[in-house]
């Protein structure tokens, strides 16, 4: 005869998987009322509970790509190969030609230095172009980036081309070159977070970046309540003939307890408005977190 104590345990483990399916149907739902294909990977890192949808399928990673860019760059800095205070030379041919470079914006005609610091700072809370393929020459091109991030064990990212590549309108598959898999992002997030791949400074201080950058209020941080700490890094195509290939969102979500959800979500090839992408991000990130947060 089962006791009443294994019975209660029985019992908590059935309402905890029937909770997370629940929660995995949630997410499924709302995924299914935009058009395209949607990804996510959500992780509580604290316990590695998860939630999933097409977890295994192929993303254009877009901007999010300058998230494990950095790292790679801060993983030479902590290995004194180089220093944030350091001064890069930009000259003209630097500049991409095409997307978004306040640094192109500001510096038309280059023949400026900028310190690696400034460069990580422009590339994760500005988007900058411009400031990601200066730091991909500093590393030695994407391979590079690419044979990092690899080497930590996460096989499901691909780091191929520059920021000039990838955002020329009449090159449009070569976007879909950058790519991760849902699964694959969260786990590089959850390495960042919680294994010594980076010193200590170089963690908090890619970590600061991430939360104090854009696009304000919208995708994961859309519907979360105000103040929640949200460490991320977007990404986003052009829209070609009413698609947009990739719509995108993944970071750190800090719950009201301490814990924390690395989460991944990626919109692609969606005929969808701005604001509708967003949205769909936004309450796939508040029905994780409602469900983390009880």
């Amino acid at each position: 005869m089962l006791t009443w104590s294994i019975v209660a345990v029985l019992g908590f483990a059935a309402g905890s998987v029937s909770a997370q399916e629940t929660l995995r149907q949630k997410v499924a739902g709302i995924a299914g009322k935009i058009s395209g294909k949607v990804g996510v990977y959500a992780r509580l890192l604290e316990t590695g509970d998860t939630v999933s949808f097409n977890r295994d399928e192929h993303f254009p990673m877009q901007s999010v790509y300058k998230f494990p860019i950095s790292m790679a760059v801060l993983r030479q800095v902590d290995q004194h190969k180089l220093r944030l205070d350091q001064p890069i030379k930009i000259v003209k041919a630097d500049l991409t030609t095409a997307g978004h470079s306040p640094i192109r914006e500001k510096y038309p005609e280059g023949n400026v230095s900028l310190t690696i610091d400034e460069l990580i700072t422009y590339n994760i809370c500005e988007s900058d172009g411009t400031a990601c393929d200066v730091l991909l020459k500093l590393l030695g091109g994407p391979a590079r980036a690419n044979a990092y991030i690899h080497g930590l064990g996460v096989k499901q990212i691909a780091i191929a081309t520059t920021e000039e590549e990838q955002v020329q309108k009449t090159k449009l598959l070569v976007q879909y070159r950058n790519r991760a898999t849902p699964q694959g992002m969260t786990q590089l997030l959850g390495t960042f977070y919680q294994q010594p791949v980076l010193s200590d400074s170089s963690r908090k201080y890619l970590l600061h970046l991430m939360t104090i950058s854009g696009p304000g209020a919208k995708r994961l941080k859309g519907l979360l309540p105000a103040g929640t700490a949200v460490a991320h890094k977007t990404g986003t195509s052009w829209t070609i003939n009413g698609v947009t290939a990739a719509h995108n969102d993944v970071g750190i979500i800090t719950l009201p307890n301490g814990n924390h959800i690395a989460i991944t979500v990626f919109v692609s090839d969606t005929w969808a408005t701005a604001s509708e992408r967003d949205a769909t991000i936004a309450k796939i990130a508040r029905a994780i977190w409602e469900h983390y947060a009880r």
